[in-house]
């Protein structure tokens, strides 16, 4: 009979481990996705949960989440000590708790404008259906809310316009990336013009762009604003140059044996490129789309204060222009709200090439 329970509880502990061993496994399979997004974190945390040893995985929350934390808490102690010593035309530099008041502001501000917006709209609807009542059709009219952009409508503004810039200077680069790597000949001949027009700055494109897009730009339909436009193909020629180098340099690196391989499998040069260079290659072609993105966001602000063009490059501009009390402030949060989204970009693009590669790297 003792031996029968002791089997019996042999048994279920081989299950207890067997269980805490495949949590284990997934765990580890999730950590670099998590990582991916920012969340790193999370792992020791499930691995504690999971009844691992918790000191180790102490040291590892310290590493991950306490590290940057107590570097965000000494940041915010010097901003806050130093800032008031510094003075300005506008008055002293202001601290963490004047930028947290001003962008509780705009959000107010923000919630306000959107209350305007649907009350415009349900007056017009309501005009509108007492004129269909009674019969005059032909008064009824829509129109949009022309109300003045929010600091979050400015948000969405410069987003859209970087996605634009990025997807154009992606879908030009990578294509000639592929050639100047597979190519000596292309790569010698574009060589020179790549190294000629990646140092120029947006502030010498932007004139350019300005005055062919205003001589060209048609808007049938009404696709976009042609500030839109301006700013996104500046954007464009200034971000496209990192992934089309580091495409180049991703195919001219794939394994000759590989390459070899195709020969000998007579695959056509679509094949070639889609089943062997692309995948071989992706982990720098995502590394230069990183990149570009950071620069591209990097240039489409100063695109917007230049050429006043909506976003919150305008709005920087408008808030130094408008030197109130409070527009220090005001700018403090738009460089804030620059930096994070710049890193939220950062994170999605790397959450995407670890999708894609499998062996992304920081």
């Amino acid at each position: 009979m003792a031996i029968a329970t002791d089997l019996v509880d042999d048994d279920v502990a081989r299950r207890r481990d067997d269980r805490r061993q495949s949590l284990f496994r997934r765990i580890n399979r999730s950590a670099p996705y998590l990582g991916a997004f920012g969340l790193g974190f999370l792992v020791p945390l499930l691995r504690m949960a999971a009844g691992d040893t918790i000191r180790p995985q102490l040291r590892e929350l310290w590493q991950s989440l306490g590290v940057p934390l107590a570097g965000i808490a000494v940041f915010i102690v010097l901003w806050a000590s130093l800032a008031p010593q510094v003075q300005t035309s506008l008055g002293a530099i202001p601290g963490p708790g004047d930028v947290v008041e001003q962008a509780v502001l705009l959000y107010e501000d923000h919630l306000a404008e959107r209350g305007r917006e649907a009350e415009f709209n349900a007056d017009q609807e309501d005009r509108n259906a007492q004129l269909i009542a009674e019969g005059q059709q032909d008064r009824v009219r829509w129109r949009a809310y022309t109300g003045r952009p929010t600091y979050f409508d400015q948000i969405a503004t410069s987003l859209k316009t970087v996605a634009l810039g990025f997807v154009l200077a992606t879908l030009l680069a990578v294509p000639l990336g592929i050639a100047c790597g597979l190519s000596r000949t292309v790569s010698g001949a574009l060589n020179p013009v790549i190294q000629m027009f990646k140092p120029v700055s947006p502030l010498a494109w932007l004139p350019i762009v300005t005055m062919v897009v205003s001589a060209l730009y048609v808007e049938v339909w009404d696709p976009m604003p042609r500030s839109l436009v301006t700013s996104a193909i500046t954007v464009t020629l200034c971000s496209l140059w990192p992934t089309l180098i580091n495409t180049a340099l991703g195919v001219s690196s794939v394994d000759r044996d590989l390459m070899n391989v195709g020969r000998v499998l007579r695959l056509s040069t679509r094949k070639t490129v889609t089943k062997l260079i692309l995948p071989s290659a992706m982990p720098l072609i995502f590394t230069g789309m990183r990149l570009s993105l950071g620069v591209g966001w990097m240039v489409l602000i100063a695109a917007e204060m230049l050429a006043q063009n909506p976003g919150l490059g305008k709005f920087v501009w408008d808030e130094f222009q408008n030197g109130s009390s409070s527009s220090l402030s005001k700018i403090l949060v738009a460089v804030l709200t620059i930096g994070l989204i710049g890193f939220l970009l950062d994170r999605i693009m790397y959450a995407l090439q670890s999708a894609f590669t499998h062996s992304a790297t920081r």
